[in-house]
């Protein structure tokens, strides 16, 4: 792996295990594709913490061991994981009837942007094309609180935290946090508020880097380490 891979996979474990801190026994959190399937290895071993993948799982584990995979025990990035205690497999179908029923505390989500009220995009790029929506639109408008997983920036440095979206909404719904490798933003009543800056970077690095405005708030905090 190179040093901008391994700036990257430093990144990824930064955003799964600050979520990770969010989550409180007895929830059950929708863990989305990509850097949200990192986040059950940073729980800790006795958490009480319930996650589900929408392609039928309740109770998912940490990544196993190379020499103990089951690739028919997959998360909704199909990566490996394992079976946590008291956990139950069933279909896609019956899992979409969890979301759908407003059965799911968090949904911790991927996205190509945000806007500045914490609206979501993030299933469709304009002028690509789609595979799928997938189960994002069912969790947006179904989650009780969403977070969103993003690296701060695009590979060419373009903000993905912007003024308004250009990519496709996934619905009016919108975010309560959005946690990057640099900050930690809380929304409220459609503002953006910066609560949290890592110990790498500053306001003033943030602010270059975000398209949206956003407010520093008055017990702005380091990132924990």
């Amino acid at each position: 792996m190179n040093v901008t891979g391994k700036n990257q996979a430093v990144d990824r474990i930064r955003i799964a295990k600050r979520i990770a801190m969010e989550l409180q026994d007895g929830m059950v959190v929708n863990l989305g594709v990509g850097i949200p399937t990192l986040i059950q290895n940073y729980l800790k071993p006795d958490s009480r913490v319930y996650l589900q993948s929408e392609n039928g799982l309740l109770g998912m584990g940490p990544t196993p061991p190379k020499e103990e995979i089951d690739m028919d025990l997959i998360s909704a990035s199909k990566h490996p994981i394992t079976l946590g205690q008291g956990s139950s497999i069933f279909s896609s179908a019956d899992s979409f009837v969890m979301i759908r029923g407003g059965h799911v505390d968090f949904a911790v989500m991927g996205a190509l942007q945000v806007g500045q009220s914490g609206e979501i995009a993030n299933w469709a790029v304009p002028g690509q094309d789609i595979l799928g929506v997938g189960g994002a639109m069912d969790l947006v408008a179904s989650a009780k609180k969403i977070i969103i997983a993003i690296s701060h920036t695009t590979k060419d440095n373009v903000p993905k935290i912007v003024k308004k979206l250009t990519c496709p909404t996934s619905g009016i719904r919108t975010a309560e946090m959005i946690v990057t490798e640099k900050a930690v933003f809380r929304i409220e009543n459609g503002c953006l508020y910066l609560e949290e800056v890592s110990e790498d970077s500053s306001v003033d690095e943030v602010r270059k880097l975000t398209e949206a405005e956003f407010i520093v708030s008055k017990d702005l905090k380091r990132m924990p380490v």
